[in-house]
């Protein structure tokens, strides 16, 4: 064989790959159309707005390989469905057996050690006396989660921190974390300025103010937090959630709804996870 008519196959055969790419992309997006079709007859929807654009580039990099890890960061008001979220979409992945595909991180287990400060005020509302607020971008160690998310991206594991809500204390090295294909980010501060830049999706999590009231209170109980203590804590929630958390949304890729169900959550993911699946095997 000639070096000119291997260069011809190779030619023939860079086409043909492109030409199944195309394929691919085309089959995947018309499947999510119809998906968020049936959507948006829901009476809660999951999808609130999608850009279509940043969704079909990013298929299109990974069906050609010019992706290592998709890093996805999932943001919201406390109490808005994030976690939620994350738990639902996991499930769904790992019924497909799709376990060493993702890897999650969540901001909250990057809160700084407190605990010192919380013994030393003796409860949660003299503590906020203090001033201190869980609601601030410095309460969270972002540059070790940061550090964490780079790391990820370039191949390398981490260990994760832990942090009880109780006792405010951050345990150190608590979960080991896998560099997987996908990445998901969770938290307060994922989409904020010292992280939006790691992430090729990024996702807000809307919730009404009401519902989120109701949900925090709820949530505020189990982590040892009542009457006035939990009041403060809610202002404080509220009042920086105005400053640090909505103006993200304007950051999104997409727009989730923080209101629809955790079972909808699992079974729209399952529909897409299915495409995607049902679209490969055909072109592989």
């Amino acid at each position: 064989m000639t070096i000119e008519s291997t260069i011809e196959r190779n030619e023939k055969d860079a086409h043909h790959i492109e030409r199944d790419i195309n394929l691919a992309v085309f089959k995947i997006m018309d499947g999510i159309k119809d998906i968020l079709e049936d959507d948006r007859k829901q009476k809660q929807p999951l999808i609130l707005s999608l850009n279509e654009n940043l969704l079909i580039k990013t298929i299109r990099e990974f069906l050609d390989n010019k992706h290592e890890q998709c890093m996805i960061g999932i943001t919201g008001e406390s109490a808005s469905g994030k976690t939620t979220l994350v738990n639902y979409v996991s499930k769904a992945l790992r019924k497909k057996l799709f376990n060493e595909t993702y890897t999650s991180l969540c901001c909250d287990d990057y809160y700084k050690d407190t605990s010192d400060e919380l013994k030393k005020a003796g409860s949660y509302e003299e503590l906020y006396k203090t001033g201190f607020s869980f609601d601030r971008p410095d309460a969270i160690n972002l540059e070790l989660m940061r550090a964490h998310l780079i790391s990820l991206k370039n191949g390398c594991g981490v260990n994760a921190p832990e942090y009880d809500f109780i006792t405010c204390e951050s345990i150190p090295n608590r979960a080991y974390k896998n560099p997987t294909k996908a990445i998901l980010a969770e938290g307060l501060y994922v989409l904020g300025e010292e992280l939006v830049d790691l992430f090729d999706i990024k996702v807000y999590v809307f919730t009404p103010f009401e519902k989120i009231k109701e949900r925090w209170f709820t949530r505020a109980i189990s982590r040892g937090k009542t009457g006035a203590a939990a009041e403060h804590q809610f202002n404080d929630v509220n009042n920086t959630a105005q400053i640090y958390i909505r103006p993200t949304m304007k950051n999104a890729d997409i727009v989730i709804n923080g209101l629809a169900s955790a079972e909808y959550i699992e079974e729209i993911t399952t529909r897409i996870i299915n495409l995607i699946n049902d679209v490969l095997n055909f072109y592989r």
